[in-house]
């Protein structure tokens, strides 16, 4: 059988037997996030380039694939492509505006030479000096929640010790007063619904005005800055408006290193935290701490994928995605490509090359924080292993993720000590 074929077969379902009957990305069902490794490994062996009705995207799935338009922009595109917003109502549209292209200036949403320009900026905050500042901080805020939890001996996860380190630690680099730390969390939660996962009229139209009063705060806190300097991110790039930067720009940047720091970082932990009291691997050996948090990164990743528009016609395997189509480059899948990472499905906390995955993205688009997001990960399970080494999964919960186009997060989870 051809690859042409055997893509034909897979587009109709024909092969889709047994007791995983999905046919396409589909964000609406549970298995999309929670489990969707037995989809994604018939993918890779029989329709590597997988044209996806449902995102309306073609979708990468083997590791070199992924990996390869990650290192190759002139072909696979970043502008505009952290602008999808397909689900999005007239009215919803109407409503935002300008803002419906929100980040169409963002460092991860721009090829060079703009991104070139923005990522040297950007870097001037991220250096490993100030990285290493940020451990202590983030140690700190770590040890007073569990100084107040501890004594409980119960919490959910989610809401109550995996968000809270990383807002607090985030809120000081960007800048945001303490008093406005819940105010920004609640709307970054807001920004995510409304672009990110699918949601019904209604509730888009409440969404986007949450997305609109989020945009003007930070708006505001930019001018503040400009205004009155203070010794913060905002404060540095404020400073770049009119050499290197532009005051979109740098509103942007503060907003989606929010996002960053309010949802991703925090929903890691969460799936990290699952995985490692899933296997019976808590508390893990400060010696494997490093490797481990890979692994849990490779096997359960926070971040899923990321769009690109095809700047030419690229064949591959036989299918050829026409120019400026969409595609859908797609980690989550090429973290479980067993050519690369054997037995991908099975968690092994001493991975040779765990380290491998493409969370964080490749080439010049390399997340910018990535070291950031890797020191909080390391330091959290270090300081929770310490404090709480009986930590356990409360009986008797379902386990659920939200529904996300490119996240994968915990609802909430219970756990004792």
């Amino acid at each position: 059988m051809t690859e042409d074929s055997m893509a034909g077969d897979f587009m109709t379902g024909d092969f889709m037997t047994g007791d995983f009957m999905a046919g396409d990305f589909d964000v609406g069902a549970d298995w999309h996030v929670a489990a969707p490794y037995p989809f994604l490994a018939r993918l890779r062996e029989q329709a590597p380039v997988f044209r996806s009705e449902h995102l309306g995207a073609y979708v990468l799935t083997r590791y070199a694939d992924v990996r390869a338009a990650y290192g190759d922009p002139r072909r696979f595109s970043s502008k505009g492509s952290l602008t999808i917003s397909r689900s999005l109502t007239r009215e919803t549209r109407e409503k935002l505006g300008e803002h419906g292209s929100f980040l169409s200036s963002f460092v991860a949403n721009v090829d060079p030479p703009d991104h070139t320009r923005l990522r040297r900026s950007v870097s001037k905050a991220f250096t490993p000096r100030a990285v290493s500042a940020m451990e202590q901080q983030f140690r700190r805020l770590n040890e007073e929640l569990l100084d107040r939890l501890a004594p409980s001996g119960h919490a959910d996860f989610v809401r109550e010790i995996g968000h809270e380190p990383s807002v607090k630690l985030t809120a000081r680099f960007i800048g945001v007063p303490e008093a406005d730390e819940a105010f920004v969390q609640a709307r970054v939660k807001d920004w995510f619904q409304l672009f990110l996962s699918p949601q019904p009229p209604a509730r888009q139209l409440e969404l986007a005005g949450s997305f609109l009063t989020y945009l003007d705060y930070v708006d505001r806190l930019v001018a503040a800055r400009a205004k009155d300097p203070q010794d913060d991110f905002t404060s540095l790039m404020t400073s770049l408006i009119g050499d290197e930067l532009t005051h979109r720009e740098v509103v942007e940047l503060i907003s989606t290193i929010l996002l960053g720091g309010n949802d991703t970082v925090p929903n890691q932990l969460g799936n990290t935290v699952l995985r490692l009291l899933r296997e019976g691997a808590w508390p893990v050996p400060p010696e494997l701490v490093a490797n481990a948090s890979e692994e849990c990164m490779r096997i359960d990743g926070a971040s899923l994928g990321s769009f690109r528009y095809a700047a030419d016609d690229v064949t591959l395997h036989g299918v050829t995605i026409p120019r400026g189509a969409l595609v859908l480059l797609s980690t989550d899948s090429a973290a479980h490509d067993g050519t690369v990472f054997p037995d991908p499905d099975r968690f092994v906390i001493d991975r040779p090359n765990a380290a491998e995955h493409l969370v964080f993205g490749y080439g010049i688009h390399f997340c910018v924080g990535a070291a950031l997001g890797r020191l909080q990960l390391r330091t959290a399970l270090e300081v929770l292993g310490r404090r709480l080494p009986g930590l356990r999964l409360a009986p008797g919960q379902d386990i659920s993720y939200r529904r996300s186009i490119v996240g994968r997060g915990l609802t909430s989870l219970r756990v004792d000590w």
